[in-house]
């Protein structure tokens, strides 16, 4: 099947700072990469120099690929790559796989899904989590929703790029669990950054905050991430922007409320953020809005 696989066309909308490394890593094992010219792709010198072709239109860009893997800010982006007049779907040719790797809206991912089946195609919601570091390396984690048989001819490629796959369900299951992973990845941040924050006024030791937190119920992931940050003012290890947490968590109350399921908790951590982005900070990573909160609360 893996050898089979790799004679499939890919396509990838979004050479951002996690598509990069996404189509970096698809070409390095073997497939035919092409991707779509954007101005706000990184730098892809190095992708055309090892074979990677590059296309003006997502129509143009439909017709040369059997998969098309979408890397881009949302589902109003997703929407617009796919539907637009010389979109994807206008090109999109019978039993080609579009992927979305990106974080959207469920009920937009169903809706988007169905546009694409009826278009010819087979649709599969795969978000990632991790960073732009790991998706250099290969290793992000996806959670994938869609038909188990295209999920699992799709396997192959998928772990081009990828260390852990959970397949999650129906079409759309992927984006609701990445929504979920959000909220509690993004809530524990800006809470250790409240923390830290106050930590700081209070004229606590970072070195020590850290200590009794790792050794406690503090421990764990976003810690790790924050902790440069909280030690060194060194925010490279989290490259996240407040815009695309505030984007996420709006993401996310949009879900809860349509299923009328609390959101109190919610509520607070997107305020936080809302005001971070109604102040100027919105490309500003997720680590330095300890900073942001210092000053906050010290004027």
């Amino acid at each position: 099947m893996e050898k089979q696989n790799m004679t499939q066309r890919i396509g990838v909308i979004g050479i951002g700072l996690m598509g990069h490394g996404i189509a970096s890593n698809i070409l390095k094992n073997g497939w035919t990469l092409n991707f779509l010219d954007h101005p706000g792709n990184q730098p892809v010198d190095q992708l055309l120099a090892d074979g990677a072709k590059a296309f003006n239109t997502g129509r143009e860009l439909a017709g040369a690929c059997d998969v098309i893997i979408l890397c881009v800010t949302g589902s109003p982006q997703v929407e617009d790559v796919l539907t637009r007049e010389d979109g994807v779907l206008n090109g999109l040719q019978k039993g080609t796989v579009i992927i979305d790797c990106s974080t959207a809206i469920p009920t937009s991912t169903i809706s988007i899904a169905e546009r694409v089946i009826a278009a010819g195609g087979c649709f599969l919601d795969a978000p990632m989590t991790r960073t732009p570091k790991e998706a250099a390396q290969g290793r992000l984690n996806l959670i994938v929703g869609g038909e188990l048989d295209i999920f699992e001819k799709q396997l192959p490629l998928l772990r081009t790029f990828s260390e852990n796959i959970t397949y999650a369900g129906a079409v759309g299951s992927g984006h609701k669990l990445k929504l979920l992973h959000n909220f509690v990845s993004l809530g524990f941040s800006a809470v250790l950054a409240e923390a830290a924050a106050c930590a700081e006024l209070n004229d606590v030791d970072p070195q020590v905050l850290v200590e009794v937190l790792s050794k406690g119920g503090g421990a764990g992931a976003v810690l790790q991430r924050l902790q440069p940050y909280i030690l060194e003012r060194d925010s490279s290890g989290f490259n996240f922007s407040i815009s695309n947490a505030h984007k996420d968590i709006g993401y996310y109350l949009s879900m809860v409320e349509a299923a009328d399921a609390s959101h109190t908790v919610a509520d607070g951590i997107f305020g936080t953020l809302n005001s971070a982005l109604q102040s100027g900070f919105g490309q500003t990573s997720i680590p330095e809005l300890i900073t942001i909160l210092n000053e906050k609360e010290g004027s």
